[in-house]
């Protein structure tokens, strides 16, 4: 998975396998001491088995983290992803983040970089506008009981943890 900045640099990357598709997108899964980086930094390991959506369509993806992670859904306001082979999967990062902790609590994140962004990378106005509305659904969805954001992603995180 390769997110990237609105000027073509490298953002997050990250390992991880397919787990399947189904009307809500591409699922992929990472065990717990997944490796990530952010550009060339340093490799950070993620201490939970988590699975990530790309929808078809939409100005987003989604990381679902298991327990005991404090947040539960993370959503990346992004361009649509774009499959560059079956092994591959990129978008650009749009700055705005969305995400649901595990008490409940829904979050709109980051929109003082979005803001700053926007001037930085020249954000057409398209891409101002998408990603706002993207931002505003994403916030009544992990909220009002729907998919994938209720229960669908439960079965997709079962696949990589390991019974005690």
């Amino acid at each position: 998975m390769v997110y990237r900045k609105y000027d073509g640099s490298l953002h997050w990357h990250m390992s991880a396998t397919r787990l399947g598709e189904d009307e809500y997108g591409i699922w992929t899964g990472a065990p717990a001491m997944n490796v990530s980086r952010r550009g060339d930094g340093p490799a950070i390991a993620v201490e939970h088995e988590q699975v990530r959506l790309f929808p078809r369509t939409g100005w987003w993806t989604a990381s679902f983290n298991a327990a005991p992670a404090r947040t539960e859904i993370y959503c990346d306001i992004s361009t649509p992803a774009t499959w560059t082979s079956p092994d591959e999967v990129t978008m650009v990062d749009l700055d705005l983040d969305v995400c649901r902790r595990r008490d409940g609590l829904i979050m709109l994140l980051d929109e003082d970089e979005f803001a700053e962004h926007q001037v930085r990378y020249a954000y057409p106005p398209d891409v101002i506008a998408e990603s706002k509305r993207a931002a505003a659904w994403l916030q009544v969805a992990l909220g009002d009981g729907r998919e994938p954001f209720a229960s669908v992603y439960r079965s997709y995180l079962s696949m990589l943890t390991k019974p005690a």
